[in-house]
């Protein structure tokens, strides 16, 4: 069989049992890491006993099942080194892992006619740490639904109550409370089908109207804010140009978000274009100048990057002649590593810099130690010194200061129109994914993830949820000089010779 399975190291991330055709030639392998690592194949060295793994031919090299091979590289844009194997939790600064302890209970949801499009998200919902942890220390009650506070009160009352189950419960949990309370608070989330039973409703409108419950109930760290906005807002900074009069005032303001979208068309094909489609627009509005509607272009560029950032890829659309709510089921790609730089104002570009170099020489260091490993010249050290570094500003609580992401959980669709169908959430949990399908739970391989992408009728992912990327720097050892510095005296003959 020409087909084996091998697995890659890249720094300190690992991908086992990746499957190589060799009757293909590296290339097509190197398209495969591609899609596991960021590393575009044009940057990839891969190496193997020594020996350099070139694009065209499989030369001498021969791979058998488990073979082990190392690769080299780094992301497009500044270069970035892979995450290390676990983010710091010691609780030290502000801006690192919130959660308390680790999640290895990873509980399925029983369905209760219907209610796939909240399983799945309450299930991406557990992937934020200091959501978990703000749910957590909620003192709140049931409050009824008399009014909007009592409404988001029992809403976020409800959610505690689910994930404390999911905590303590050693088999699937059933989450009648959040339901009905769901149900109760919007009725919509009630209405039944033409056969009498629930209707299937739209995991978006669920996700939006349980974040917005907890940002109302939710405090944070830091004085008259939330966690939800703390660490799940972005900002905006807008542009507003009359295009039909130039005398019209340029307006300038900011505008905040919880998600943002990568609309599809035809010449959508990966995530990155979907965004930047969308930061740039053509709206109708009123003209004080012109004393009329007229066009004007809006432009936005992100100025305050969220620790965790939520994209709707917005496939469905209302059908007239139908009267049915429509799918598209375009193939648009989306990576594990995700960088926003090119989407952000140059204010907060000049911000991420410093980050972003921090992980460009990180990346040079495990790239230099990587070949003296395979020299020989130094031996693997999994306790050299290190620092997990902050993923916010200092002054900014739950922001990125980086710019690059690290995807989390994928909510899906299956099905061909958002009122039917099915949704399943898949959730990374340490270092491996998991496919939450109500009370189904099980582990899948990081490439079926990838699948997800759409272009059939297989899961279409819907919503992703993208994370603060960790980073881990290794300080160089200090320098030892030859004369202790009192001794030193001015002169060419008392200068130290190396």
């Amino acid at each position: 069989m020409p087909a084996v399975t091998v697995n890659v190291k890249w720094g300190k991330q690992k991908f086992d049992n990746v499957e190589v055709n060799t009757d293909e030639p590296p290339e097509t392998f190197k398209a495969q890491l591609f899609a596991l690592s960021g590393v575009p194949p044009d940057r990839q060295k891969l190496l193997m006993k020594g020996k350099t793994i070139q694009d065209d031919a499989w030369g001498d090299i021969k791979l058998t099942n488990g073979s082990g091979i190392m690769m080299m590289g780094s992301t497009e844009g500044v270069p970035t080194g892979p995450p290390p194997a676990a983010s710091s939790k010691d609780g030290k600064d502000p801006s690192s892992s919130a959660a308390d302890e680790e999640d290895d209970n990873p509980l399925g949801l029983m369905n209760l006619g219907n209610t796939c499009y909240l399983n799945a998200t309450v299930q991406c919902f557990r992937a934020i740490p200091e959501l978990r942890k703000a749910l957590k220390n909620f003192s709140g009650s049931f409050a009824g639904f008399d009014s909007e506070q009592a409404k988001s009160q029992s809403v976020t009352q409800a959610v505690k109550v689910t994930y404390d189950e999911m905590d303590r419960n050693p088999e699937k949990v059933v989450p009648v409370v959040l339901v009905e309370t769901m149900r109760k608070a919007y009725p919509r989330f009630a209405e039944r089908g033409e056969h009498g039973g629930y209707a299937q409703q739209d995991a978006n409108e669920a996700w939006t109207e349980l974040m917005n419950n907890l940002k109302k109930q939710l405090g944070a760290a830091t004085p008259n804010s939330n966690v939800v906005d703390q660490y799940l807002r972005g900002e905006f900074a807008v542009t507003m140009k009359c295009k039909e009069s130039e005398t019209e005032p340029v307006v300038q303001f900011r505008e905040p978000f919880l998600q943002l979208s990568c609309f599809i068309n035809q010449d959508v094909k990966y995530l990155q274009a979907g965004l930047a489609g969308r930061l740039r627009e053509t709206i109708t509005k009123h003209s004080e100048t012109l004393g009329r509607d007229a066009e004007f272009e809006k432009v936005n560029k992100i100025d305050r990057l969220p620790a965790y950032l939520t994209v709707q890829l917005v496939r469905f659309f209302f059908k007239e002649r139908a009267a049915v709510g429509a799918k598209i089921l375009k193939d648009v790609k989306f990576p594990f590593m995700l960088d926003v730089f090119d989407l952000c104002s140059e204010v907060l570009q000049k911000k991420l810099v410093p980050m972003r170099q921090k992980f460009k020489d990180t990346d040079d260091y495990l790239t230099e130690r990587a070949i003296k490993l395979t020299k020989g010249l130094v031996k693997e050290d999994d306790d050299e010194p290190h620092v997990d570094e902050p993923f916010s500003f200092s002054d900014d609580v739950g922001s990125n200061n980086s710019g690059f992401y690290e995807l989390q959980a994928v909510l899906t669709h299956q099905g061909r129109t958002n009122n039917s169908g099915h949704y399943v959430g898949w959730v990374k949990r340490g270092d491996i994914w998991l496919k939450f399908d109500d009370d189904k739970v099980s582990g899948v391989h990081p490439e079926e993830i990838l699948k997800l992408s759409g272009g059939g009728d297989w899961h279409c992912a819907y919503l992703l949820l993208y994370g603060p990327r960790p980073l881990r720097t290794y300080p160089k050892p200090a320098t030892e000089t030859t004369a202790p510095a009192t001794t030193a005296k001015s002169g060419p003959e008392d200068m130290p010779v190396d």
